[in-house]
C-alpha cells in the first residue's frame, strides 16, 4: 500500500499571512485534503510547518510505509536531507522535529518536484494563506 503526500507552504509578502496545503494520497486516491492557516511568517517557515504537519498526519494514519513526500521547496527537502545546512536560526528547531519525525516513520521519501507538478498543494495553501485567520479547511 503506496501512502503518497503532496504538500506546499506559501506567503504573501514573505513575511506576510501565510498558510500550508496537503494532500494525502493512499493507492493514487485522495484520502484527505487539508488548508491550514498558519499566521505571519516567511515562506521557508510555511514550507516546513508543511512538511511538518505532513509527517505528524502519517503518523496519526497508523499505516506502514513506503510514504513518499513531494514538496516544491528544494532547501526545505535538501535541508532535512542533511545536504544543505541550515543557516537560519529559527528554522533549525523545524528542521530537528522534521528529521526526528522522519525517523519514527521509517520508510520515507521527501522529493523535490517542481512547482508545476505540485499545483494542487500550491493552491491549497494560497487558499489558507489568503483566509487570514485561523481556520483548517478538511475535505
Amino acid at each position: 500500500m503506496m501512502i503518497e503526500i503532496f504538500t506546499d507552504g506559501a506567503s504573501l509578502g514573505n513575511p506576510g499571512f501565510s498558510g500550508i496545503g496537503v494532500l494525502i494520497y493512499k493507492n493514487r486516491k485522495i484520502i484527505k485534503e487539508i488548508s491550514l492557516y498558519i499566521g505571519e511568517t516567511t515562506n521557508n517557515f510555511a514550507e516546513y510547518m508543511a512538511l511538518i504537519f505532513s509527517l505528524q498526519n502519517l503518523l496519526a494514519l497508523k499505516e506502514e510505509g513506503p510514504f513518499i513526500i513531494y514538496m516544491d521547496s528544494e532547501l526545505v527537502v535538501n535541508q532535512v536531507k542533511g545536504k544543505y545546512k541550515v543557516k537560519n536560526k529559527s528554522l533549525y528547531p523545524l528542521n530537528i522535529l522534521a528529521k526526528n519525525l522522519i525517523a519514527l516513520l521509517g520508510d520515507i521519501q521527501i522529493i523535490h518536484k517542481k512547482r508545476e507538478e505540485n499545483k494542487l498543494a500550491d493552491s491549497l495553501a494560497k487558499r489558507a494563506a489568503n483566509l487570514k485567520s485561523p481556520k483548517l479547511i478538511f475535505k
